[in-house]
């Protein structure tokens, strides 16, 4: 490995190239002297230069070639050339093979001592090129590199499957299972780690007839994690999981719940598990609950970052600061209920009034807000927490979901007392949720008294912006999917193609769509009255509600979202 030095200076080159002024680069030199930062990370510090720019002017400096690895793409064949975790620990990227040299890319060309060592274990010629340090960690982790150590994981629980079976025992213990050298807990931690990276909400562990099958569900859709897994690691994975989430080992023939809490890079993040015995052993499902930090590409939690159209917005932002009465969302688990009362409570939040929430769990921590996390165990239900709340003299409430008749009713007796209450019911849309209240013996009178809005909600999936591609769809498909092919002739219609920024799922992120209910005195009269659903419709449709699949539909016509994804949220009406 031969590196050719460059008499310039780092300070020269960018004066040279007019990336920094010589009075910038006086200021610099002057400020090394009472700082430990080298001359290019001091001028990134004060916003003088990029890091680009700066990594540009080092490649110059000593006679190397700069990468943009912005679009390239990590070579699977190279990456199994070496250990998976490599590459984090030495902070480099594989480009290619040239005869029986590598060619990698690195920040700092001036470590000798690690390419030395590096040169040793890789155990070939290194050809040097630079890259910028946050672009080399943001392609490691757009890479798979964790799945890399999962699927390692997985594979030495192969070859020790071999080693038992020649012993002819398999060893179960408590202390074998936690002990910190077990490839058991390696494998879990890896599948977490794992989960955080590629966004998913929940982790799946199924058993199947041929083994151990893991599942990431990431925008709401599962797929599998890594290879199957041989199914004599069934019991020690679920008892791991049972001895992390403090249930009984022992018990194998009854569902269990659990949750724990794990510290990862400095942030607390709760998983909720939930242990159901199935045909073939038990099989587990991991929420991940990360109440530190909203999705990425949130900016903070507001109504805006949702998805939501501007005209449902606007119409859901003035029902959410009536001063008193009952906002409901609805729809199945994992549609973003609770997120879109998160975002309303916090525009609503001025720190004039008090507002209080119980929840089943707390999923995400907001700033001045009382949160009250449900402990059924200790005899802390919804209904003797709802309460208890009320002689917290709250301005505005909460309640994470209603399951029974004793919360329904302490709920709308408080909303008909002067108090905002916000709450989440299971249903399929706005009509079916006053049935569900009317089933648990709600007087319908004092319930649509209450109420100021229903919100049914669904999540679809965005199409990847970097990867779709416009598609021609038939006349005969879109009237299947209930569109008029006469009313989108100018519209571009795209499908989901994949690539390395959405995982190659097609899809990147979800966005919400929603039917809102605004209830008027008319509607109010309909429903008293036991209406039918045609004629509740038809009203609703009067008073400015749009349905889900129009709503979906109008996710299409603006590009953000296929037909077939709405399709498969969505009824065909």
């Amino acid at each position: 490995m031969s590196i050719s030095f460059a008499r310039k200076m780092i300070g020269e080159i960018l004066v040279g190239h007019g990336d920094l002024t010589q009075d910038q680069s006086d200021y610099v030199v002057e400020k090394l002297k009472s700082s430990t930062l080298r001359f290019g990370d001091l001028c990134i510090q004060e916003g003088l230069v990029s890091e680009d720019t700066l990594y540009q002017a080092l490649a110059e400096q000593f006679g190397l070639d700069f990468v943009d690895l912005a679009a390239h793409k990590l070579d699977e064949h190279l990456l199994a050339l070496f250990p998976a975790d490599i590459t984090y620990r030495y902070t480099f990227v594989p480009l290619e093979l040239v005869g029986n040299s590598l060619v990698i890319a690195i920040p700092d060309p001036t470590d000798v001592v690690k390419l030395d060592d590096l040169e040793l274990i890789l155990d070939r010629p290194l050809i040097l090129k630079i890259a910028s340090p946050s672009a080399i960690h943001l392609l490691l982790k757009k890479g798979d590199g964790t799945s890399r150590v999962l699927k390692e994981v997985s594979e030495d629980f192969m070859l020790q499957l071999v080693t038992e079976t020649e012993k002819g025992e398999e060893v179960l213990s408590v202390e074998a299972i936690s002990s910190d050298t077990s490839p058991i807990i390696k494998l879990l931690n890896s599948t977490i780690m794992d989960a955080l990276t590629r966004r998913a909400s929940d982790i799946h562990i199924e058993c199947a007839m041929e083994g151990v099958v893991i599942k990431f569900r990431i925008d709401g859709v599962l797929y599998k994690a890594t290879d199957t897994i041989d199914m004599h690691f069934q019991g020690p994975i679920i008892s791991r999981l049972k001895v992390m989430s403090e249930l009984d080992i022992s018990e194998r023939r009854i569902p269990q719940d659990g949750r724990f809490k794990l510290r990862i890079n400095n942030k607390a993040i709760d998983f909720r598990v939930s242990i159901m015995p199935s045909a073939f052993g038990e099989d587990a499902v991991i929420r991940i609950l990360d109440k530190e930090s909203i999705a990425s590409d949130m900016k903070g939690l507001t109504l805006n970052v949702l998805g939501m159209s501007q005209h449902e917005i606007k119409r859901f932002r003035k029902m959410v600061r009536e001063p008193y009465g009952m906002v409901l969302v609805t729809g199945p688990t994992g549609s973003g209920k609770t997120t879109s009362l998160y975002a309303a409570l916090t525009e609503i939040h001025t720190g004039e009034e008090k507002i209080i929430t119980i929840e089943d769990p707390v999923e995400y921590l907001l700033k001045g807000i009382v949160q009250i996390p449900v402990n059924e165990k200790k005899g802390l239900t919804f209904a003797r927490g709802l309460r208890s709340i009320l002689r917290h003299d709250p301005d505005k409430i909460m309640v994470g979901e209603i399951r029974d008749p004793e919360t329904a009713q302490i709920a709308v007796q408080s909303a008909l007392t002067g108090h905002l209450v916000f709450t989440t019911v299971h249903a399929n849309n706005v009509f079916d949720v006053i049935g569900r209240f009317i089933h648990m013996g709600i007087d319908p009178y004092n319930f649509v008294s209450c109420l100021n809005c229903v919100m049914a909600q669904r999540l679809v999936r965005k199409v990847c912006p970097k990867c779709r591609q416009a598609v021609k769809h038939t006349d005969e498909y879109l009237i299947e999917s209930a569109i008029n092919p006469e009313l989108c002739r100018d519209i571009t219609f795209y499908e989901a193609k994949g690539c390395d920024e959405c995982n190659n799922t097609g899809y990147r992120g979800r966005s919400a769509i929603v039917e809102l209910l605004d209830l008027n005195d008319e509607l109010r009269e309909l429903i008293v009255s036991k209406a039918p659903a045609a004629v509740l419709k038809k009203a609703a449709r009067e008073a400015g509600t749009m349905f889900l699949r129009e709503s979906a539909v109008e996710k299409v016509f603006a590009g953000e979202t296929t037909v077939k994804e709405i399709n498969r949220v969505t009824f065909v009406e």
